[in-house]
Order: structure tokens, then C-alpha cells, then sequence
């Protein structure tokens, strides 16, 4: 836990943008849910958040990056992207659209940059966690960390 084993592309990433991270690598444990991966690193899974791609009425794609053991409600990602409906995408559409797999997608990193929202309690932590881009790993940073790198707009999203 703790130690940096393998560099992700995400890691990659933040490295060539100067923002500092700490990373975990939880792949020599069970866990596969997020609130699993917040208690294998001892994290609070207030501050532990999940990504979620959706698409709008419109075809175009958002990301959603809520708390793990919360779940996105539709109609307020809905409100919060300009949307008349918001839905899911299917697991099988994730790799070929965002780069990543289900358990693994990063709001850094993907294809092509969409438009992410995260939930806004994110900003009362000093420190968030979410994927780094591949099952097993995470980054910590602050979310002023983050945004410095993907444009994420807090927003009121979850159920």
C-alpha cells in the first residue's frame, strides 16, 4: 500500500503536468468494489470516488465521479450537464470510447476529454482517490490537484 510498484499512464500524466499525487496499488488484494478498495487502503469512502460514463439525450458523452458507496441519480446528472435524460453506457462501449475498462476508467487519461462532473462534496476534503487508470491502483490528490488537469465541475449528483 503506498508504494509506487508500477506507473499508470494516469501517473504518467500528472508527472509531465507537475501535480503532485500519492499513489496505492491494492491489486495483491480481493476488493473489487469501491467501498472494498477504500477499506483495503484505509481511506474513507466519503473521499474514495468511482467514475461513471453517460451518455445524453443529445449522444453526447459525460463523466460522473461520485463518492463509491453512493450511486448517480440520472435526473440530477441530467440537470447538471444540460440534458432532457441521462444514461448509463454499456460495459462493453467503455474500452472502445474512453481507453479504460469497467474497474479501471479515470477521469485522466481517456481518448478523448468529456465533459466531468464530480460530486460536490469533493471539495470539503483535502485529499480525494479515484482510479488510476488501471484495476489495482489509485491517486490521492486534492480535487484543486485534478482540475488542473481535467476541468471538473462540482455539482449535486448522487441519490
Amino acid at each position: 500500500m503506498g508504494k509506487k510498484t508500477e506507473k499508470t499512464n494516469v501517473m504518467r500524466i500528472l508527472d509531465r503536468c507537475g501535480v503532485g499525487y500519492n499513489s496505492y496499488d491494492y491489486s495483491f488484494t480481493a476488493a473489487l468494489s469501491g467501498t472494498e478498495v477504500a477499506a483495503a487502503l484505509g481511506k474513507d469512502p466519503a473521499c474514495t470516488f468511482k467514475t461513471l460514463v453517460t451518455q445524453g439525450a443529445s449522444k453526447a458523452y459525460y463523466v460522473f465521479m461520485v463518492p463509491v458507496a453512493d450511486e448517480l441519480d440520472l435526473k440530477k446528472a441530467a440537470r447538471a450537464a444540460g440534458e432532457k435524460s441521462i444514461a448509463m453506457i454499456k460495459s462493453k462501449d467503455l474500452l472502445p470510447l474512453t481507453g479504460y475498462i469497467h474497474g479501471g476508467c479515470s477521469p485522466i487519461g481517456m481518448k478523448k476529454q468529456f465533459r466531468t462532473f464530480i460530486h460536490e462534496t469533493a471539495a470539503r476534503f483535502d485529499a480525494i482517490l479515484f482510479s488510476a487508470g488501471k484495476i489495482g491502483y489509485q491517486v490521492e490528490m486534492p480535487l484543486s490537484g485534478l482540475q488542473k488537469v481535467v476541468p471538473v465541475t462540482p455539482a449535486d449528483i448522487i441519490v
